[in-house]
């Protein structure tokens, strides 16, 4: 794990809002599979992600929790989301969807939360503070490292991400919440999640004959970045 200080920590007295964007595609990396097969995975593991999100308590610890899903996984629709919940929240930002270098991977990939709205937003962000109120932003998404340095730049607080190729999607999101939600701080929430997984994916990748990660450990692996005290009372 990496942990990189953070200058400033944003507070404020609004009440905590969870914006989850929620797209998995059915997409598995190096497989070509029918659409079919892709459809049921990405209904599959989008409704086990609703479920665990009640299970695990976020309704009840977030004043709101708002949810873009499916065709709302887009550029123009998460910004204008992340704008107007800041108006009245200050926003936790949940990342359940596929990731590329410096991009979020949108509706039936078809669509990309990259620079196109990024920058926009970065320009606006820059001449009014004030249009955003960014806290904290865990990620699934592959190569989320990537994406650090313009969550941090947007105003949020820590961030975390993930060194490649994330294959541990769970039991990472699972324990990463109940930790979250219960009181952790974000590092010992992130670190508690991808140690559990790292030693359930270790069972499978293994690593070489000189003890270095096997690649799909490797990608899996997560850094923080920021404020790492950061809790959900914070």
């Amino acid at each position: 794990m990496m942990h990189l200080e953070s200058t400033t920590t944003q507070r404020t007295h609004k009440p905590p809002a969870l914006l989850v964007v929620l797209e998995n595609v059915g997409h598995i990396v190096g497989l070509n599979l029918p659409t079919w097969v892709t459809n049921t995975i990405d209904f599959v593991t989008e409704e086990y992600a609703k479920i665990r999100l009640h299970q695990l308590g976020a309704y009840r610890r977030y004043d709101r929790v708002t949810i873009l899903e499916d065709e709302q996984v887009n550029g123009p629709e998460w910004a204008s989301t992340l704008l107007r919940l800041s108006l009245t929240h200050r926003v936790d930002q949940l990342l359940l969807v596929h990731g590329q270098d410096r991009c979020l991977v949108g509706y039936k990939g078809k669509t990309y939360i990259d620079s196109k709205t990024f920058e926009p937003l970065l320009e606006a962000y820059a001449v009014n503070p004030h249009l955003l109120d960014l806290r904290m932003v865990y990620g699934l998404n592959c190569h989320g490292v990537s994406l650090a340095p313009v969550w941090m730049a947007l105003g949020a607080s820590v961030v975390n991400g993930a060194a490649g190729v994330n294959w541990l999607p769970e039991p990472s999101l699972s324990i990463f919440l109940h930790r979250w939600l219960n009181g952790a701080t974000f590092s010992q929430a992130v670190t508690d999640s991808n140690r559990r997984a790292v030693s359930i994916g270790k069972r499978i990748w293994r690593d070489d004959l000189f003890g270095n990660d096997d690649p799909h450990i490797a990608g899996s692996r997560q850094a923080i970045f920021g404020c790492h005290d950061l809790t959900i009372t914070s």
